[in-house]
């Protein structure tokens, strides 16, 4: 089956290589593209074409610095309400930028969302000085450091945004690994790589990354380029229960970045799922995401059983085309446990109703945990996300009750 992935792969890149040089005859050709997919539970990589390349990252090196935030937020550090300042440095960067003035100040979360959508130079540079004390050449070490104990051995960073920098190279190889912890370490963070804009004081900002849209089954990361670095893509996806990651670098074109890695998740599924699986599991997918984008969606505060308020990051969808979702997160032995389980959801969820009650199960008290009032945006996808981490969740179904298991 590996060979099978490989002919597809070198069949499509021979094609889509000649056609390259058929319409940029006159132009320098880029050094070898590199790319790589692997399974994101095992770590295991399906296909791989000179992964250990160095490379400039470009914005990809804005998965480093949102690491770094969500370490920061899970550490409680900060808040996703903490205002930072602006610097002068922060505000000069070339773009694309939101725009931010020196003097001024940004939220964390503003950040974040202005980072994963707009790939905001300006924004990932005011959250590398906050957490640096000040200093952007101080958390580009910092950015390295952390790099290296998550084993990415052959990747230096020298600032937070990816701007050019001779001595600031990865590996595509690295960078999935990179990707592979932010999904594992920051569950509860990691549905900010799907979203697909957002508002920035009265003006709406857009995500870069066209796959969102175009590949089922698809939910982040991250676009990068540069003159040097070329186009850069991480992706990552899941069809059938298995979450793949792929990575590209140095691409010729959007357009032939994005064919790679359609063609490479293709190939990844098909090796892991068989491919008359693999179909079903695209159709789940197509189907998941239309009625995603079925229906209006309306602010909702939300309110648990037990008087503790929770409030969702995005409005919740509602109304007879887009129902309400709730999500089973099981039974837990303590209370502080199935609060705890609640939380993740609720964030993973970008909201929900939280509820929690005593049952009775072999003579022991047991705390069943669940969550109503999902958008159907994000109840398939939390639950994707919970169990891959080995959490309980199962999305029900809002018509008939139908339980369905992510797992």
């Amino acid at each position: 089956m590996r060979g099978r992935i490989l002919r597809v792969l070198a069949a499509f890149c021979a094609v889509s290589f000649l056609v390259m040089r058929v319409g940029t005859a006159v132009a320098q050709p880029l050094p070898p593209m590199s790319s790589i997919i692997i399974d994101a539970r095992t770590g295991k990589i399906l296909y791989q074409q000179n992964a250990n390349q160095p490379r400039y990252p470009a914005s990809l090196t804005k998965l480093m610095t949102l690491y770094m935030l969500f370490e920061a937020l899970r550490d409680h550090r900060i808040t996703l309400g903490q205002m930072m300042p602006v610097s002068v440095h922060a505000a000069s960067v070339e773009p694309v930028k939101l725009g931010v003035r020196p003097g001024s100040r940004l939220s964390v979360e503003e950040a974040i969302l202005g980072m994963v959508t707009l790939s905001a130079n300006d924004a990932a540079t005011v959250a590398g000085e906050f957490l640096a004390g000040g200093d952007e050449t101080r958390f580009g070490a910092l950015m390295t450091l952390k790099a290296h104990a998550l084993g990415m051995n052959n990747t230096v960073f020298r600032n937070a945004s990816g701007l050019p920098d001779a001595a600031q190279i990865t590996t595509a190889h690295d960078v999935a690994l990179l990707a592979r912890r932010l999904i594992q370490d920051f569950p509860e963070d990691y549905h900010y790589f799907s979203t697909p804009s957002f508002v920035f004081r009265g003006h709406p900002i857009y995500n870069h990354d066209h796959l969102l849209k175009s590949y089922p089954g698809a939910d982040g990361m991250k676009t990068g380029y540069t003159n040097a670095a070329g186009h850069n893509l991480v992706t990552s996806a899941v069809r059938g229960g298995v979450r793949l990651i792929g990575v590209v670098m140095a691409a010729p074109s959007n357009a032939f970045r994005d064919r790679q890695m359609t063609a490479m998740l293709n190939a990844g599924f098909e090796t892991e799922l068989g491919p008359n699986a693999m179909v079903a599991a695209a159709a789940a997918a197509r189907d998941s995401r239309a009625l995603a984008n079925a229906g209006p969606a309306v602010p909702a505060a939300t309110q648990p059983a037990d008087g503790r308020r929770v409030s969702p990051d995005v409005a919740l969808a509602s109304g007879r085309d887009s129902p309400a979702w709730s999500l089973d997160l099981g039974n837990y032995t303590s209370k502080s446990a199935a609060y705890f389980a609640l939380h993740i959801g609720v964030r993973t969820a970008h909201g929900g109703v939280s509820h929690l009650a005593p049952i009775r199960v072999h003579a022991r008290t047991r705390w069943h945990a669940w969550i109503t009032e999902v958008s159907p945006v994000h109840a398939r996808p939390t639950c994707l996300a919970m169990n891959h981490y080995g959490r309980t969740c199962v999305a029900v179904h809002p018509y008939n009750s139908r339980q369905v298991a992510e797992r």
